[in-house]
């Protein structure tokens, strides 16, 4: 078990995209993998890039949210891809283990598709909707050097966690008036 460093915004391996995985079943990629999760898991957080813990390689591990049963699975995806299913979007309220205190809200596919390959070289190919769709999107984003503020369409939307309380009982149509 190995803690990993996160990457703050701002740290270049942040702001590039993320090379692909050669050979996803390697041990050093298992290894990475078990550090990611470890890392996560002490941050806390609900997902982690590789490049948030300075490595750039095309990695991502999260946890589904509950649907309601009290599950959340773990889900370990190398070289992973998604596309939008549809185009409708909603904005929701987003933090990140590498923009810590922070917040924002940011519009993302309600339902989308993903696919990539698992630590033991098998396929893992889903269609998912709400929180799972959203949570995919984010830690994708950061394998191609993207940021959640960078996807914020209003930059008054970023706000420190202490001061949310605020905002978030409001809906992002009240917080315009």
């Amino acid at each position: 078990m190995a803690i990993l460093k996160i990457a703050k915004m701002g740290h270049p391996v942040l702001a590039r995209p993320a090379d692909s995985v050669a050979d996803p079943t390697a041990p050093e990629i298992r290894q990475l993998i078990e550090d990611m999760v470890d890392t996560m898991i002490d941050a806390p957080g609900q997902g982690l890039a590789a490049p948030q813990v300075h490595v750039p390689l095309r990695v991502a591990v999260f946890l589904t949210p509950d649907e309601g049963d009290g599950q959340r699975e773990l889900v370990t995806l190398v070289n992973p891809r998604w596309e939008p299913v549809g185009q409708e979007q909603d904005m929701a309220w987003e933090g990140c283990l590498s923009v810590p205190g922070m917040r924002g809200l940011v519009p993302r596919y309600t339902r989308i598709r993903y696919e990539g390959t698992l630590p033991d070289g098998g396929r893992l190919e889903r269609e998912v909707g709400g929180w799972h769709a959203r949570v995919v999107q984010h830690e994708l984003d950061h394998l191609d050097g993207i940021l959640y503020p960078q996807r914020m369409t209003d930059l008054k939307d970023l706000v420190f966690e202490s001061e949310l309380r605020h905002r978030a009982a409001l809906s992002p149509q009240e917080q315009e008036e």
